[in-house]
């Protein structure tokens, strides 16, 4: 019987769970740990070696201790997982063959024993020499599909219609606005330091950005950039913001709630909404969605989006980090917005 190669498989652990926003202290590098280099017979598994991991703000809320979400919670003690990019080692998955590019959810760490059969939105990767293989975790990732069902699905854009989007330079929203621009809308969105508020303008075509953190009146500021009013609000961040496009909507205005990074607990917010009042005589409507709802368009997604990389009509901002044991400070400086772009880290070099 053939050896089977034993290798190191360094892995980033839940440390406890989490009450606010994550600090690096809740994670915890953990060295030791061992893999084979095959995957059992009989398991219909399949190893992988990660190369890529993504950092996305609905991490948080599966760092905490909370059962009743679409998605349960990270165990302490355990690996973290999250969206990846990984090829195929060795395979008892008749789907899956050794050199296979996959995409999904995979661990934190750096062999990943996987199961096609655990609901992990697995797909195969084609190598494309005009896509950077990193941007199947960003703009043809879980990142970019949020845009296209947000938008198309949940804000309905009509030409002409007026948009804001908040964090508006992050993995979501500089997607948003290239779209709604292609789609013929006018375009604003806000970011929170003026070298992003240059990226939105001078990058990534938005008409107008503004650096909310230099706004003492979040309502004034989107008076001024919206004398008519606002027809669609692609909300990514909640509290004072959404409270102050509340003021501003049209009537039978539209805003897709697609996160709230700018609160401080999921748990136990102090910070109510003041201004919902406004959606009744506006006839606005909100809705929060998820990316996997619209899981049947996908394939229409990445047509679309990739004709649109390739013929230059939309363009992509990454912030790149490299190797694991950076993946828990990556993950941490989403809330501070220290990222500019998609919050990516390459944990293997092929």
């Amino acid at each position: 019987m053939e050896a089977v190669a034993v290798v190191e498989n360094k892995q980033v652990i839940l440390s406890k769970y989490i009450e606010g926003i994550p600090t690096e202290a809740d994670m915890e590098l953990k060295v030791g740990e061992t893999i084979e280099l095959r995957a059992p017979k009989g398991s219909s598994s399949f190893l992988v070696k990660n190369l890529y991991l993504s950092c996305d703000p609905y991490m948080r809320g599966r760092m905490r201790d909370f059962h009743s979400s679409y998605l349960p919670p990270f165990v302490p003690g355990q690996r973290i997982e999250g969206f990846g990019l990984a090829r195929v080692i060795d395979s008892d998955d008749g789907d899956y063959h050794p050199g296979d590019l996959i995409c999904g959810i995979t661990g934190w760490e750096e062999y990943s024993l996987l199961r096609s059969s655990n609901d992990l939105q697995l797909r195969k990767i084609q190598l494309d020499d005009d896509i950077p293989l990193s941007y199947h975790l960003g703009l043809l990732g879980m990142a970019g599909f949020t845009a296209y069902a947000g938008f198309y699905e949940v804000c309905s854009p009509k030409k002409g219609e007026s948009v804001f989007v908040s964090a508006a330079s992050g993995a979501v929203g500089q997607l948003v606005g290239q779209l709604a621009k292609l789609h013929g809308c006018y375009v604003v969105g806000s970011a929170g330091s003026n070298q992003k508020v240059d990226l939105l303008k001078n990058q990534l075509g938005f008409d107008e950005a503004f650096n909310y953190k230099e706004e003492a009146d979040l309502d004034a500021a989107l008076r001024r950039y919206f004398p008519e009013g606002i027809n669609i609000y692609f909300d990514n961040v909640g509290g004072s913001m959404l409270d102050a496009a509340l003021l501003n909507m049209k009537v039978r205005g539209r805003i897709a709630l697609c996160g709230m990074v700018s609160l401080q607990s999921l748990s136990s917010s102090s910070q109510g909404i003041n201004n919902l009042y406004n959606a009744i005589p506006k006839r606005v409507r909100l809705e929060g969605f998820l990316q996997s709802d619209y899981l049947h368009i996908f394939p229409q997604f990445l047509e679309h989006i990739k004709g649109y990389y390739k013929e230059g009509k939309i363009v992509y901002i990454e912030d790149m980090s490299e190797g694991l044991e950076l993946v828990p400070s990556a993950l941490v400086g989403l809330f501070s917005g220290t990222n500019i772009g998609k919050q990516v880290v390459r944990i293997a070099k092929e």
